[in-house]
């Protein structure tokens, strides 16, 4: 969207709205969606580019080592982050 666009009033309607579009937010507006929910998801910059990855210390993987009961390469993750 160009600046011009969004400075134009817009009228949406969400069932939810999400603001920040890092791993949080994207997952859940990725649940939510999936469960019929109309939503829109806010983020000033690039998906997944900032707060969540560092106060979660989530790095790319940990949700999928923890699907598998791989509790041991989450806290070697973890560590290797501190």
């Amino acid at each position: 969207m160009t600046k011009s666009t969004l400075d134009e009033p817009k009228h949406l309607t969400c069932d939810l709205l999400v603001i920040g579009g890092g791993i949080n937010g994207v997952g859940i507006a990725r649940d939510a969606a999936g469960r019929g929910l109309n939503v829109i998801l806010c983020e000033k910059d690039d998906l997944a580019a900032h707060t969540s990855s560092a106060s979660s210390k989530l790095i790319h993987g940990g949700l999928r080592y923890l699907e598998y009961y791989e509790f041991a390469l989450v806290r070697k993750a973890l560590r290797e982050r501190e």
